[in-house]
């Protein structure tokens, strides 16, 4: 036991090092989606209920999801997700998401995405190698404002809430047909390679690095 507690912080100094390394694309990821959170809560009236924000055990989030000439017709974007340990946020991780087409309104080049994985077996199909949204694990479009009576049966019972928000509009939005998946080669570059995904969120141990400082913030400082 105690060999493998000195392994594991061997593990943990080795991620506290790589983090240092990330990309300019990676580091500018992690501050675009700290924006938009930050931005989305700067608007209670139109922000996500607070009810369904504290009951989440996940958030992810995915700054400016663009079209992708390689996706024919569809559209394909990066982002962070955390989950909560006893009401605190975990260390991030790095997730992507693609699909066919959500048809992004007209003349819009991108759009932010908040999704909220509202209980523990929605957070565990999230942790898998990939899932799909509506299939594997249920979707709907979250209900916006002040007050979460507003939501409708099938969106109180959904597995996961996904909203969007592009030229200025947040609404709730319908990712069925989705394929989210762990970003392995982002994680590696934050972590190490030897820090599976999943042990970073399911550890209420593990630190944040100092990288993802705002982003942490962001959702600290959200409700």
């Amino acid at each position: 036991m105690r060999k493998t507690m000195t392994a594991f912080a061997i593990v943990l100094g080795i991620a506290h090092v790589q983090a240092a390394d990330l990309s300019t694309r990676e580091a500018s990821r992690l501050q675009e989606a700290a924006t938009v959170l930050q931005e989305i809560h700067g608007v209670p009236d139109k922000d996500i209920p607070r009810e369904l924000w504290d009951r989440a055990e996940c958030v992810i989030v995915v700054p400016g999801l663009k079209k992708a000439a390689f996706v024919v017709g569809g559209e394909y974007g990066k982002g962070l997700m955390s989950c909560r340990h006893n009401g605190e946020w975990s260390a991030p991780i790095f997730m992507q998401i693609e699909k066919g087409s959500w048809g992004l309104q007209i003349g819009a080049q991108s759009i932010d995405l908040v999704l909220l994985v509202m209980n523990k077996n929605g957070m565990e199909k999230m942790l898998r190698n990939k899932v799909s949204l509506g299939a594997e694990a249920s979707v709907a479009a979250g209900p916006v404002g002040r007050d979460a009576r507003a939501a409708t049966d099938a969106q109180m019972k959904a597995e996961i809430l996904s909203y969007s928000r592009t030229q200025g509009l947040f609404a709730g939005i319908n990712l069925s047909g989705g394929v989210v998946r762990a970003d392995v080669d982002d994680n590696a570059d934050l972590y190490g390679k030897e820090i599976l995904p999943k042990d970073v969120v399911m550890s209420p141990t593990m630190k944040a690095p100092a990288v993802t400082d705002a982003f942490m913030s962001a959702l600290r400082g959200g409700k």
